[in-house]
């Protein structure tokens, strides 16, 4: 069993309902339809109250990812997590930056999941496996996920898969600014309409992820929210 200053127990999953939020606009196939964040209206999460304060472990380093019509449990069981108990988001930053999760028998992956509307939100305070394929093939299966990481390196990835196919995969060098433009003519046309600026790729990122799931990441929508946690295998 996994414990986390002692606290930490197996969790037994019952079902649980879902809070539903409307999204500002419609996913129709990938094209947009109502209001488009752009990069600057991610700005708070870079330049704004997480800096220098509770939440820098998980500006510096995270993984976000969305997928369409799952619940919590449906995301620790297609990931085979070990399920804990809930989080609030400075519990689960703590628990994301200790040695849970990275046993003796290899790196594995801990993790928070909230309902947001018809979606599962996906947080990972110094994670990755939301832009592993191999397990973001499983989340997708049959529906879409959406997924941006970012490590202490400046490293950053973007996935967009649907029924475990990728449709796009971003794994730019954070040293070849160049290699962000070097896209297909639909994917430049998502990044025209968010205002895509690579010197700010993190919020930039942000505003692709809601062009294609209609869900605004916010402070309150992050601190409000209440995490089931798991702690899933590794999956190469």
């Amino acid at each position: 069993m996994l414990t986390l200053g002692g606290h930490l127990s197996r969790l037994s999953l019952p079902q649980r309902g879902r809070a539903h939020l409307w999204p500002r606009f419609v996913i129709l196939g990938w094209q947009h339809v109502g209001m488009i964040a752009t990069a600057a209206d991610y700005a708070w999460f870079a330049f704004g109250r997480f800096i220098y304060d509770e939440y820098t472990d998980l500006r510096e380093a995270y993984c976000f990812t969305l997928v369409r019509g799952l619940t919590p449990e449906q995301v620790l069981a297609r990931t085979g997590a070990e399920g804990f108990p809930p989080m609030g988001l400075k519990e689960l930053i703590k628990a994301g930056v200790s040695d849970l999760g990275r046993s003796g028998s290899g790196y594995s992956h801990f993790f928070g999941v909230a309902p947001i509307g018809d979606w599962a939100f996906i947080v990972e305070p110094n994670g990755f496996m939301g832009v592993l394929p191999s397990i973001a093939g499983r989340l997708s299966a049959g529906t879409r996920l959406v997924s941006h990481f970012r490590n202490v390196n400046g490293q950053e990835d973007f996935l967009w898969m649907e029924d475990g196919q990728e449709r796009l995969a971003l794994e730019p060098s954070f040293s070849d600014i160049d290699s962000f433009t070097k896209w297909d003519e639909e994917f430049t046309e998502i990044a025209r309409q968010v205002e895509f600026d690579a010197a700010h790729s993190s919020e930039s990122f942000f505003a692709m992820a809601e062009y294609l799931t209609g869900v605004k990441v916010t402070p309150e929508l992050l601190e409000q929210s209440v995490y089931l946690c798991g702690v899933a295998p590794n999956s190469q």
